[in-house]
C-alpha cells in the first residue's frame, strides 16, 4: 500500500507539473500582457456605455460575463494564430525565444488547433451578446489575422496602422452590447484607442530594433530609422488630444487627468527629437504609453460606477 501510494503521489506531482508548464506556454502564445491590454478596452467600453446610456449594470449582469469570456477567447485566437503563422520571424528575434513556437514544446499542429478552438468558441459566446458586439468581434479578428498577420506585417511600415485598427475595435465591442456604438463617444474611444497602438508599438520597434531587423521585420524605426519614428511619435499623440475632449461628460477630472497625461507624454515626445539617447527614450516612451492605457481606460471603469454619478 506504501508504494502503491507513493506511486499515486508522484503520477500526481508529474501531472500538475504538466499542466503547469503547459499554462505556462499557454500564456506565451497568447502573449500575456498583450492579452490583457486588449480586455481592458472592452471592460472599459462597457462600462462608460452603462454611464452615457444610464442602463444598470444588474440589467446586463450576465451579458458583461458573456462578452468579458468571448472577447478574451476571441483576441486570444487571434493571438495564437499570429504566433502560429510567425514561427519563422520569432526564431530570429531574441525576446520572442521562449514561446513553445521556437522550443517545440508544444506541435505547431497543437498549436493552431488552439488558435482554432479558441476563436471558434469566443465567437460562439459573442452570439450570446448581440449582433453588432458580434460583427466588431468578429472585424477586430479578422484584421489582426488577415490583413495585418498574413499580409502587411512582413511587407510594409503600415503594418503597425493596420494592427492598430484591429485593436481600436476593443472598446466598440463592449459597447455594443449595452447600446450602438454608431455615436460620438464610442467613436471617440475607438478613435483614441487607434492613434495610442501607433507611437506604443513604435516605441517597441525601438526597444527591439535588432530584433526585427534580424527577422526583416518592416518595422518604421528599422527602415527609416529612430529620427523618422520620433517625429512620427509626436503628430501621432498630438492627434489624440482633440477625441479625449469628447468624453468630457465622465467629469473635468477625468479630463484633467487623461489630457494632463497626453500633454506630458507629448512634451516628452517633442524633447526626445533632440535626444541622443535613443534606448532611453524608446523605454520611457514605451512607459508612457502603458501609463496612459491603464490610468486612462481604468478611469474610464472606475467613474463610470454610480457611486461617481
Amino acid at each position: 500500500n506504501g508504494v502503491m501510494s507513493l506511486s499515486y503521489s508522484t503520477e500526481f506531482r508529474m501531472e500538475k507539473q504538466r499542466m503547469r508548464s503547459f499554462l505556462r506556454e499557454l500564456k506565451l502564445l497568447v502573449k500575456g500582457l498583450v492579452l490583457v491590454a486588449n480586455v481592458l478596452p472592452i471592460i472599459s467600453g462597457f462600462w462608460i456605455a452603462l454611464y452615457f446610456t444610464n442602463t444598470s449594470f444588474s440589467a446586463l449582469w450576465d451579458k458583461f460575463i458573456i462578452v468579458a469570456v468571448g472577447g478574451t477567447l476571441v483576441i486570444a485566437g487571434a493571438l495564437v494564430l499570429n504566433n502560429w503563422y510567425e514561427v519563422d520571424l520569432d526564431r530570429e528575434m531574441h525576446r520572442t525565444k521562449e514561446r513553445p513556437t521556437v522550443t517545440g514544446t508544444l506541435s505547431m499542429q497543437t498549436i493552431l488547433y488552439i488558435g482554432i478552438a479558441f476563436s471558434a468558441v469566443g465567437f460562439i459566446f459573442m452570439l450570446f451578446t448581440t449582433v453588432e458586439a458580434f460583427i466588431y468581434a468578429f472585424l477586430g479578428w479578422f484584421t489582426y489575422v488577415v490583413p495585418y498577420t498574413l499580409w502587411t506585417k512582413r511587407r510594409t511600415t503600415l503594418n503597425t496602422i493596420v494592427g492598430s485598427i484591429s485593436g481600436a475595435f476593443t472598446p466598440l465591442i463592449g459597447w455594443a452590447v449595452v447600446d450602438t456604438a454608431l455615436q460620438l463617444v464610442p467613436i471617440a474611444v475607438f478613435v483614441i484607442l487607434f492613434l495610442w497602438q501607433i507611437p506604443h508599438t513604435f516605441a517597441i520597434a525601438m526597444r527591439r530594433h535588432d530584433d526585427y531587423k534580424a527577422a526583416k521585420v518592416p518595422m518604421l524605426p528599422v527602415v527609416y530609422g529612430f529620427d523618422v519614428t520620433k517625429r512620427q511619435n509626436v503628430l501621432w499623440i498630438a492627434a489624440m488630444l482633440p477625441f479625449t475632449v469628447f468624453l468630457y461628460e465622465l467629469g473635468i477630472f477625468f479630463l484633467v487627468v487623461a489630457l494632463g497625461i497626453n500633454l506630458v507624454w507629448l512634451i516628452y515626445a517633442i524633447y526626445g527629437l533632440f535626444m541622443e539617447d535613443n534606448k532611453k527614450y524608446a523605454d520611457t516612451m514605451f512607459y508612457f504609453s502603458l501609463s496612459y492605457l491603464n490610468i486612462v481606460f481604468g478611469l474610464m471603469i472606475v467613474l463610470s460606477f454610480p457611486i461617481f454619478h
